[in-house]
């Protein structure tokens, strides 16, 4: 039976916390708020725990999840070969709404979906998803919906939606913008935006960046 808990409780948020933890350690599923819209978890590194995740959404594996990390240093730990410019996006949007897709470690023990050698990166300005990645390390984390719905920006949305497939359910109250993250592609010489989001090219642009 799943349980929630109310970040917006300091006694709640704790103990949620807590439960969010360990349901990720034992390959279950959490749901947790972030900056953008309400986030499915599983561990990254666990492919049974990225499976059910596919599952509970109706998803294949052609559509690997994103990995949420709590540190821009944990980039270095999962992606190589980076041009300088991926280190100037996450230095200047991290924490924030914007994934870079990068090649991924090749010593990295993990199955995410067909990849073709990537990995989506993102460092999410949520406290309560920080907070929750701080205890887990790295987290495969899609949007909290069922394919082709749209996405949940209320803990009451994603239960809805996605009910006894999740273990724990983090209510943060209202998602932060309801826009998702801008994806950039960032495998090439230059960054290519893949989904339009809440950091627009220009943004990017102005920070001395080509876009391709």
């Amino acid at each position: 039976m799943s349980e929630r808990f109310s970040c917006l409780d300091d006694d709640q948020r704790d103990a949620g916390l807590e439960a969010a933890r360990a349901a990720i350690r034992d390959n279950a599923l959490v749901v947790m708020p972030t900056d953008t819209v309400y986030g499915i978890a599983a561990d990254a590194f666990e492919p049974e725990g990225v499976a059910a995740l596919l599952a509970a959404k109706g998803r294949g594996r052609h559509m690997p999840p994103p990995v949420l990390v709590a540190s821009t240093t944990t980039l270095d730990a999962l992606a190589s070969r980076m041009e300088p410019y991926v280190h100037t996006l996450a230095e200047a949007f991290w924490p924030g709404p914007l994934t870079l897709i990068c090649r991924q470690q090749e010593s990295l023990v993990w199955d995410l979906g067909e990849t073709r050698g990537t990995v989506a990166i993102r460092m999410p300005a949520d406290e309560n998803a920080l907070a929750l990645l701080r205890r887990t390390g790295p987290l495969a984390v899609s949007s909290a919906n069922l394919t082709g719905r749209p996405a949940a920006t209320t803990v009451e949305e994603a239960e809805e939606q996605l009910g006894e497939s999740v273990a724990v359910y983090l209510d943060g109250g209202p998602a932060g913008s309801g826009v998702p993250s801008t994806i950039v592609d960032c495998t090439g010489d230059l960054p290519r935006v893949v989904r339009s989001g809440a950091i627009t090219v220009e943004q990017i642009v102005e920070l001395g960046v080509e876009v391709g």
